[in-house]
């Protein structure tokens, strides 16, 4: 998501604010209504997903709540379906603070469990779908939870693990991969089946809801970890509270509104920013379980939406397909999410006749968030939370500090590291792991004894609060929406028996989004890769990683280069990428819809820079 192309227009003044007020006006009571509920609240108010929801239920019980595929859900009804799984689990004795492992790809199921444990205050680990494996154990015996739910989509993956997960053979639960209101379907020996256990539950309210405080766990979302697992991030009722009040209301959707949501709901932009939009109006949210460019628009159509949520790929992959009458046969007139490029930013307005892109920024972990909520062009928008952007040191991999030890704030229009204030009000939640937290904490940034979050992302500051994203450091990279992490590719690459060493980095391949996996791999003595070897390689890294990490790119080396403290030259790597002329060594791609890695020659190169693949 490289974004050296800002102009001069793009910096936002005192006229440029002014001129937008007259558009805010209307949604002011609806904003001051969300900031109401965002900061006045404290880490023991109640607060949270379950409350907004109750809220919402009374406002619009026989609205439409959920559609998906040919099910239709009001509010009452998808409230009434998460009471009963609610006090199914409240029976076995589970309560604040324990944790229960989600496991179930993007349908009404998962919403409604999610609603449920909500309710009773326990935290929902809302496991990668597409992850199998050591990465799927590691994932759900993190968190300790005290049940998992599974979908019967993805039990395959768990009957391999099974016995290696630390749960009591009572405790998997299952949902049939159908609509289970209507027909709750037999489940297999060794799982208890959801569906049917809750039909005997009352569908009354838990009293809990009201018991469930700010500081309560709502979620475990999983980022890529630099130890080549996956982190748990906790979040927490409070900061759902705050996306709730700030993004749930800027976006201003109403009970006549439909918001068509194809991301994971594993992740944070699809289950929080999302789905807390759709919350606050009393809306409608239209659910696919995996995203597709060739029925997104016919979806829009059927279900009359009239929002969307994005991550910047699924733009992409909208611009790139052929036009057709659909692009402007709908009613979406907004959309949510991250990652639009400024290169498409204007064009995908034009085409789709979308009129607000409220584009935002935020991560799981982080205590910094922008939004747009002027609605301008090319910026992850604006933001009320304390935060600066600092001098960095791209060589050094560290923030530059002068001669008193103290950060430096970079100009309006230049790039630098963007820092998180933490403050009782903009508090570091963290992650489940303390070694980890002191990792990411800045102290005596400006004056002895403060201390930021680092976000590790490089933004452009472009006046008024407003930001543009520029960059990410560090071990991980984005690629199809997914974070990849490098320490986790580079140990699963030596699975492979011929590769001893794997250097793994992010590479630009224009007009993407984010960065391709690329690896600089050495093999072992004598060893030489052959015809056989390009497609087998692809058969073991499918085994063992999901398909966004599979590097895109290889680079064989006779030794890998290392600096003085032996770490990896990445920054020379990533300079040279892919390109043929820059290299005498062996470079090899996996080009679209290829099950075998071929050689990178020149006419190949051409054409990757020229787009003529669509990664």
């Amino acid at each position: 998501m490289h974004m050296s192309q800002t102009t001069q227009t793009d910096i936002i003044t005192l006229g440029a604010v002014a001129a937008k007020i007259p558009q805010l006006i209307p949604k002011v009571p609806h904003l001051l209504n969300g900031l109401k509920q965002a900061y006045l609240r404290t880490p023991s108010t109640p607060a949270g997903l379950g409350i907004a929801f109750e809220k919402a239920v009374k406002r619009n019980p026989d609205g439409m709540a959920l559609l998906f595929e040919d099910e239709r859900y009001s509010y009452q009804e998808l409230n009434e379906w998460a009471n009963q799984i609610a006090h199914f689990y409240l029976s076995l004795g589970a309560r604040k603070g324990d944790v229960i492992a989600v496991m179930v790809e993007n349908r009404s199921e998962l919403l409604a469990t999610i609603v449920a444990l909500a309710k009773i205050g326990v935290t929902a680990a809302l496991v990668n779908t597409s992850q199998t494996g050591k990465v799927l154990t590691h994932s759900i015996n993190l968190v300790q939870p005290i049940a998992l739910i599974v979908g019967e989509e993805v039990r395959k993956c768990v009957d391999e693990i099974k016995q290696d997960l630390n749960l009591a053979q009572d405790r998997f639960h299952w949902f049939a991969n159908q609509a289970t209101r209507q027909d709750a379907g037999s489940a297999p020996r060794d799982y208890i089946n959801l569906a049917e256990k809750i039909d005997h539950f009352p569908k009354f309210n838990p009293p809990t809801t009201q018991t469930v405080q700010g500081k309560d766990g709502l979620f475990y979302i999983y980022t890529s970890g630099t130890t080549g697992l996956p982190k748990a991030v906790i979040f927490t009722h409070s900061r759902w509270t705050l996306a709730y009040g700030t993004y749930g209301h800027v976006l201003a959707l109403d009970e006549n509104d439909v918001m068509y949501v194809t991301l994971p709901m594993y992740h944070a932009t699809g289950i929080v920013v999302c789905w807390c939009g759709v919350i606050a109006g009393s809306a409608t949210l239209a659910l696919r379980r995996k995203y597709s460019t060739s029925a997104f628009w016919k979806d829009v159509q059927k279900f009359n939406a009239s929002a969307i949520g994005y991550v910047g790929e699924l733009c992409r992959y909208l611009m790139d397909a052929p036009p057709s009458e659909l692009d402007r046969h709908h009613r979406v007139t907004k959309m949510i999410g991250n990652g639009m490029r400024p290169n498409i930013w204007d064009k995908f307005k034009q085409r789709f006749g979308v009129k607000e892109i409220l584009e935002l920024y935020a991560s799981s972990e982080g205590n910094v968030g922008f939004s747009n909520i002027f609605n301008f062009d090319n910026t992850v928008g604006f933001s009320p939370t304390p935060y600066a952007v600092i001098a960095f040191d791209k060589e050094k991999n560290e923030p530059i500090r002068d001669q008193n030890g103290y950060c430096q704030k970079v100009k309006t229009g230049e790039v630098g590291l963007l820092v998180g204030k933490i403050t009782r009000r903009s508090p570091f939640d963290g992650y489940t792991d303390p070694e980890k937290n002191k990792s990411v904490i800045l102290k005596n940034v400006f004056k002895k004894g403060d201390s930021y979050f680092n976000t590790g992302d490089l933004v452009r500051d472009i006046g008024f609060r407003h930001a543009q994203f520029v960059d990410r450091l560090g071990d991980t990279f984005r690629w199809k929406g997914e974070n990849v992490s490098t320490t986790e590719v580079e140990n699963m690459l030596c699975e492979y028996e011929k590769i001893v060493e794997a250097v793994v980095y992010g590479v630009e391949i224009p007009n993407t989004n984010g960065r391709a996996g690329m690896a600089a791999i050495t093999l072992n003595d004598q060893a030489e890769f052959n015809d056989e070897d390009m497609s087998a390689m692809v058969n073991t890294f499918k085994k063992c990683l999901p398909a966004y990490a599979i590097p895109v790119f290889l680079r064989v080396q006779k030794t890998v280069e290392t600096t003085g403290t032996f770490k990896y030259q990445k920054n020379k790597l990533k300079e040279q990428a892919f390109d043929p002329s820059k290299t005498e060594e062996r470079l090899l791609v996996l080009l679209p819809g290829e099950s075998a890695y071929c050689e990178v020659t020149s006419e190949i190169f051409d054409n990757i820079q020229a787009y003529k693949y669509r990664f």
